[in-house]
Order: structure tokens, then sequence, then C-alpha cells
């Protein structure tokens, strides 16, 4: 007889199978309740609209439903010389999709077994920050940004003199023992640039009455946050902890490191700092400079690595007979936290509008109160829904050739995919 396990989930009582918790596997639309040929049609005609546009030159749009992979396609090209076909295994660069799956992943996990407290402050597990504007600061308000920090520090900025000049023990156009990060094949960061950027955060201002802005400076201290309470680096603990036990094996940072460039999505052309095509390394420049590993930005991964760890969310922390995290983690963790003021963030999740408006959500309508997910600036996107049991993701390199291709937004791309899933089921 199958043991029967109950526990409580966001106002919904899930009574599952301890047998029965999905590991993420391919099936048909079918099977889960979905219309196949309106989902693969509706699907490619936004997809291809958007090639047509410029909103980017290729996309991957990945749909799972109760642990099925039920639709998996890719689109069009690398670049728009159309010399490279998407496929389906070619990996992207995160952007801030890296905030809900290196170190927020790492604290539900700490927070489970009573290591991390979300009502700490930020000096408590960061003791170098003890006499900053940001001692006194929660977790819970920055994880929800929710704590008045700036937006971001322009740390690639901050290394270059007036006349462009790099500053003293920033950056050099060529290696040494000193300068031993490498950008790209003729800049290089001083090893000690990061004390600098820890410096310039510490020093940046905080907005009087906890206000809300949305901001990267928390993300950029979680790896040594995380390091702080677990006394070992932070790669390899999340690698070991989360990715090596749901075998996503792809979720990385520096992928170049572990991948060849044939397997790697080019992002922009940077004409301004590393004066190079990126590609190959990531995109965000403060994440560049902190050696391509931080909270908010660095990870790349192939589509399904990703949707594992979605599944992984929604079976509460638990994938292939392990509990990795606790069901009451991911329960806290993503509902609204300050909904009173306005507020419609998780802790590190973000959530639908607290009222929905068309011209201001990037997720469907139709998506529950109870969903999360978030977006990359790169033009990434991952969205679930534990109500329909539901992963939807979308990942495309909208910044090629540059960042000022914004179709992606203006023709409301992702809702209006995100859109045609729901309505599938309901068709």
């Amino acid at each position: 007889m199958k043991k029967i396990v109950a526990f409580y989930f966001i106002g919904f009582s899930f009574y599952l199978s301890a047998q029965q918790l999905p590991i993420l596997s391919y099936g048909f639309p079918g099977e889960v309740g979905l219309d196949s040929a309106y989902l693969q049609y509706h699907i490619q005609e936004i997809v291809e609209e958007g090639i047509r546009a410029q909103a980017y030159p290729g996309a991957n749009v990945l749909v799972a439903k109760k642990g099925k992979i039920i639709f998996h396609e890719a689109y069009g090209y690398w670049t728009y010389d159309s010399l490279r076909i998407v496929q389906k295994d070619d990996l992207y660069d995160y952007a801030s999709v890296t905030k809900i799956t290196a170190g927020l992943p790492a604290l539900m996990k700490l927070y489970s077994e009573g290591k991390f407290d979300l009502d700490a402050t930020l000096k408590q597990y960061f003791p170098k920050m003890r006499w900053s504007n940001k001692a006194n600061l929660t977790f819970r308000q920055m994880l929800t940004h929710q704590a008045g920090l700036t937006p971001s520090v322009l740390h690639w900025r901050n290394a270059m003199k007036d006349d462009g000049v790099f500053k003293n023990k920033t950056l050099s156009y060529n290696t040494s023992k000193k300068y031993n990060i490498k950008l790209t094949d003729s800049l290089w960061v001083h090893q000690r640039y990061k004390n600098k950027m820890y410096r310039a955060i510490k020093k940046s201002a905080v907005k009087e009455n906890s206000a809300y802005v949305y901001s990267d400076l928390f993300f950029c201290l979680l790896p040594k946050v995380i390091e702080h309470i677990t006394d070992e680096p932070f790669e390899v603990y999340i690698k070991r902890e989360f990715y090596q036990k749901i075998g996503a094996n792809s979720i990385t940072f520096n992928p170049l490191l572990h991948f060849s460039l044939d397997k790697i999505v080019p992002t922009e052309r940077d004409t301004f700092f590393r004066k190079t095509q990126v590609h190959g390394f990531v995109h965000d420049e403060t994440a560049h400079l902190f050696g391509g590993i931080s909270g908010h930005a660095g990870l790349f991964s192939n589509i399904e690595d990703l949707a594992k760890l979605a599944q992984l969310y929604l079976n509460k922390g638990e994938y292939n007979g392990a509990q990795i995290f606790s069901a009451e983690a991911i329960q806290e963790f993503t509902r609204y936290q300050f909904p009173e003021v306005g507020n419609r963030r998780a802790l590190g999740f973000d959530k639908p509008l607290l009222e929905y408006n068309a011209k201001e959500s990037y997720v469907a309508q139709s998506a529950s109160s109870h969903s999360f997910g978030h977006s990359g600036y790169t033009g990434t996107f991952i969205w679930i829904d534990p109500v329909e049991e539901l992963i939807f993701i979308f990942f495309s390199n909208r910044v090629y050739p540059d960042r000022s291709h914004r179709a992606l937004y203006e023709l409301n791309i992702r809702p209006r995919l995100h859109q045609v899933v729901y309505d599938a089921i309901r068709s």
C-alpha cells in the first residue's frame, strides 16, 4: 500500500502519493488535457511574429504539465544572418532568472535546516556590512526589493577615469599575476577589484522608509552570504546540492569551462565596455567582473535542465525520492510578502500583479495568484503555476545584436505565449 503524504500549500490541501511526485519526463499534450494543435499553431505563430519583427533572432519554448514536458520546440537562428539554426539543447544566458535559480534555492534549503532566518539582518550573515547603512536591513526586505536599495552600481564605469583610462588596480589590456580574471582575449580584471566592488555596494545609498526599488545589489552579495553560512564555495555548494541531484548538469556559471562555444547562444555586441561580441561569457557586466559568478546573473543552461529545477519547486522541494528542501520553505518563499504596500514580490520570486493590467503584466492573465517565476534581461522567462501544475519557459537572445531591440516588450510576446498555454487547457 502506498504511503500517503499530506501537506498544506498556499491555501490548498494537496494529498499526493510519495511515489507519485513526478520526475520530469516527456509526454503528449492530450495526456494532461491540452489541445495539441492549438498549442502548436499559436505558439509558432507568436514566436515567428517576434522573429519577423526582430524581437530576437531565435527562441526555445518549453511547456510542462503534471511532470510531463508536452511541448518543446526551437525556432529561428542564433543571429540574423541565419547561419546557425537554434537547437533544443542550446545553452542560454539566464540573466536575472539567476536570481531564483542560484542563491535562492540555497536559502530555501538553509531555511529548511534552521540555519537561516528570513528576519535576520544583513550584518548577521555578512559581517563586513555591519558598519554600513545596510547592516540592519532584513533578508525578507531585501529578497522582496522592499529595502530601498539602489537598483545597481556601474562597476565597469567605476573602473575608468573620465577620459576612459583604467584606474589603478581595476582593468588591464594585458594579463599578469595580478590581472588574472579574464573578461575577453584582450581585457583582464585585477584580482582585488572584487573588494572594490563590495565597497561600492557598501557605500551605495538606501532610500528611507524601506521603499520598494527593484535592485540587483542584495543578489550580488548573496554568494558571500551563502558561503558564510555553509563555509564552502558558493558554486560548489549549489551544484552539489541542487543541479547534480536533479540531473540538471548543464546549469552552470562560466559555461566555456564546461561546454564548447558552438553550444552557447550569443548575446550582445558590447560596444561600450568589453568592445566585443558577448558569446560564451555572461552578458551582465557586473556578473562578469565578479568572475562570472553572482547571485543576480551569470547562470546558463539548456531549457530542459531549467525545467527540472522548476519541477523541483512544483514538487515542494522533492525530486527523485530526495527531499532537498521543505514544503514549508517553498510555501513561504513563493507567497506575497508585502501586498499591503502594493508590492507584488515574493521572496526572490516575482508574482502576478496584485491587480491585473495588460499593459504592465508580462505574465498571462490566467496565471493564478499562487504562481511565481522571473524574467531575464537577455530575453528569458520562466513561470510556474502550482494550481495547474504548469511550467512555462521561454528562452531568447533578444539583446542580439544590441539591447535597443525592444519588440519583445512592445509586442507582449511573453504574456501572449504564456496565455496560449492556459487557453489550450480550456480549449
